[in-house]
């Protein structure tokens, strides 16, 4: 796994970058081990699940 080379002075300190992404099956991977999906769902290195922050349905646009 590569390191994440990211200076804690640096405005985006603490963000980890993108190593690998694959949008068509909705999936990224960043430099420490995570991955995230496009519904907003994470799993991390050790484990660990962030579920997807899903709005209720009566909050979804509706095409006219």
């Amino acid at each position: 796994m590569c390191s994440c080379p990211i200076s804690s002075t640096a405005v985006d300190a603490g963000v980890p970058h993108l190593v690998a992404a694959r949008p068509e099956q909705g999936w990224a991977l960043l430099c420490d081990g995570s991955i995230v999906f496009d519904d907003s769902g994470e799993l991390h290195p050790d484990g660990s699940v962030v579920p997807p922050r899903r709005l209720p349905a009566e909050r979804l646009a509706v095409a006219a």
